[in-house]
């Protein structure tokens, strides 16, 4: 799944190209995603000026003149590929195409469907379902060892677990916990509850760092996603730990072991990470 990384790197390739334009046609190939569309989705979205491109946790928000939010998911497999001119090679993937009035278009490709677009009233959007209770953004500067450690009090869930609760903070996924982990130093597996004060002081700005070093390399690409001109990411040849399964270690060259947690796969060194 397209984590926080790839999203703000889909994100910034649309805004370079959307914002400020027109959205000059649409066109929904189906009539749901992982949900319905919304009622005359494309009709409502046609002639509309894009205003700006947001992101929120791993959801992209295009704010479009009269005060409408076209919200977006990736989902598994989702990737918006922008090219120039109407595509005449359309695929049975292909869900959803639209164009600007100078003729940049974006096709919404999602092999799977697990990914989800709606359409929401601006004063309504915090209040929405999918967004109320997330928690802050790991990039932000409210985004403090305090915080976490607020949010992680009294937790017995394992670390890597309770960072991957939208609610403790939003965005972070399988790839981006596994490395910041590795860098603080801290095992996947000690109760959240339990990481001292000082940890976290360590462990939060490097959270911040890997992600900041993940969105430079335009993602990681292990499956579907590229990024908006068709273009792999490459920050998977930076992973220290992630996918690296009985490798050396990077700093003690122990192997990199595996295991599984809530049914995904975490890597982590045993001998480095306490």
């Amino acid at each position: 799944m397209p984590e926080l990384p790839e999203v703000e790197t889909t994100r910034r390739g649309l805004a370079l190209k959307l914002q400020g334009r027109r959205i000059a046609r649409i066109e929904a190939r189906r009539k749901d995603l992982r949900f319905p569309l919304p009622k005359d989705f494309a009709k409502r979205i046609e002639g509309r000026g894009v205003e700006s491109l947001e992101r929120r946790a791993k959801y992209i928000l295009i704010r479009l003149e009269g005060d409408l939010v076209w919200l977006i998911h990736l989902g598994m497999s989702g990737r918006m590929v922008m090219r120039q001119g109407w595509p005449n090679d359309i695929g049975p993937h292909d869900h959803v195409i639209f164009a600007t009035e100078e003729g940049w278009a974006v096709t919404f490709n999602d092999a799977r469907r697990f990914g989800m677009m709606d359409l929401i009233d601006g004063a309504k959007l915090a209040g929405h379902k999918l967004l109320s209770n997330i928690g802050p953004e790991p990039l932000a500067d409210d985004f403090t060892p305090s915080v976490l450690a607020a949010a992680l009090k009294g937790k017995r869930t394992p670390m890597k677990a309770a960072l991957l609760d939208q609610r403790v903070v939003a965005g972070l996924g399988n790839i981006y916990v596994s490395e910041a982990l590795f860098r603080a130093g801290i095992h996947p597996e000690r109760l959240a509850g339990s990481v001292a004060p000082k940890r976290l002081e360590k462990l939060v700005p490097l959270i911040k760092e890997v992600l900041l070093e993940a969105v430079e390399a335009g993602g990681s690409s292990l499956r579907d996603y590229v990024q908006t001109d068709g273009e792999l990411g490459y920050f998977q040849a930076r992973f220290r730990v992630y996918d690296r399964e009985d490798q050396p270690c990077t700093a003690c060259k122990r192997p990199v072991r595996r295991i599984v947690q809530a049914g995904r796969s975490t890597f982590f060194c045993n001998s480095c990470q306490k």
